[in-house]
């Protein structure tokens, strides 16, 4: 008889890591993504930047997430662990309000008159913890913030374009260097 569990294997969940233990192909297995059994969640930090982080990194996140912050985004103020309903522009039903909010969290009197299908869109919120000076050694709670995937992109959308231009150009060097010039076109 083989055993239902081989060995960990990574995979990823929207802003986290989680590992999970794989079955061989031939064992069902129905797990859901809030069981215990067979989750382990990971912080979603490289481990070439973890030196930057200090040792007690997950419980100062839990505070400035949980404590601080009550479970909501400090800047749209959506509920961490929920599924809500958004629009491409931000907007979002605040099931607990009973009503709309803006991408800022700011409560709307008058909802979409008309609601597309194709413009709707559904999403769990799961809360991280951002550096608003990009500096993962400076973890004093005024520089730390509890944001949701969407804020905590557009607060990094910066330094995500400047990332991707330096990759663009590391991978064009390295072309160069191997393979002789670049050609555009």
């Amino acid at each position: 008889m083989q055993p239902l569990w081989l060995g960990p294997q990574t995979a990823g969940f929207g802003a986290f890591e989680i590992q999970t233990l794989r079955a061989p192909s031939n064992a069902l297995q129905v797990l859901s993504r809030t069981s215990v059994l067979g989750y382990r969640l990971s912080m979603p930090i490289r481990p070439q930047f973890r030196w930057f982080y200090p040792i007690d990194w997950r419980e100062l996140s839990i505070v400035i997430r949980f404590e601080r912050a009550k479970g909501r985004c400090e800047r749209c103020a959506r509920p961490h662990g929920q599924i809500v309903i958004c629009f491409g522009d931000g907007r979002w039903w605040d099931a607990e309000c009973g009503g709309w909010r803006d991408g800022q969290g700011r409560p709307l009197r008058h909802g979409p008159e008309t609601i597309s299908l194709t413009e709707i869109r559904s999403t769990r919120v799961y809360l991280a913890t951002a550096h608003l000076d990009h500096d993962p050694a400076n973890n004093r709670p005024r520089n730390l913030k509890a944001l949701c995937q969407r804020c905590h992109m557009l607060h990094d959308q910066n330094e995500h374009r400047r990332q991707r231009w330096l990759t663009l150009r590391m991978r064009k060097s390295f072309g160069d260097l191997f393979t002789g010039p670049y050609k555009f076109g």
